[in-house]
């Protein structure tokens, strides 16, 4: 089966692609989950939309890449959750607070779909972080949940 991805799917490929799979896998998965279209003629001129879209929010290289991997690394990110006693959450730390804490502390806008946690944060403490800012470039920070 021939679909094109409007989502990054870890090793498959990246928005705009056309790749082939398994028929189960395209139309039970990635299709009903919006990972991705059913490959026309039509959608095929969509993809060219989609990667200009990606162009434009993508880090534009290597260097790049290896620029904000520094500027993350030495950053101290710091997010304010609710807690009760004990320092446990009232809910769990979501990428998108994670992504606008990043930002709060003077990082770079980051793309939330990049982010990759050990697990869901449900209690205060430090945490590590890690984002794939480029396919050959992860970077590592610590995220301290405090009590706010």
């Amino acid at each position: 089966m021939k679909i094109i991805l409007t989502q990054e799917v870890s090793g498959l490929g990246a928005p705009g692609d056309v790749v082939e799979v398994k028929n189960g896998y395209g139309r039970n998965y990635l299709l009903p989950q919006g990972f991705a279209i059913a490959w026309t003629k039509g959608a095929e001129k969509q993809v060219t939309v989609i990667k200009r879209a990606r162009a434009a929010r993508e880090i534009r290289d290597l260097g790049h890449a290896t620029e904000v991997k520094t500027q993350l690394e030495g950053l101290k990110v710091t997010l304010k959750a609710r807690a009760g006693d004990g320092g446990r959450l009232f809910g769990s730390v979501t990428p998108a607070e994670i992504v606008e804490a990043v930002k709060a502390a003077g990082g770079p806008t980051l793309d939330r779909r990049r982010l990759e946690l050990a697990g869901h944060i449900k209690s205060t403490g430090s945490y590590p972080v890690r984002i794939k800012l480029h396919p050959e470039v992860t970077a590592k920070f610590d995220l301290n949940v405090q009590q706010g």
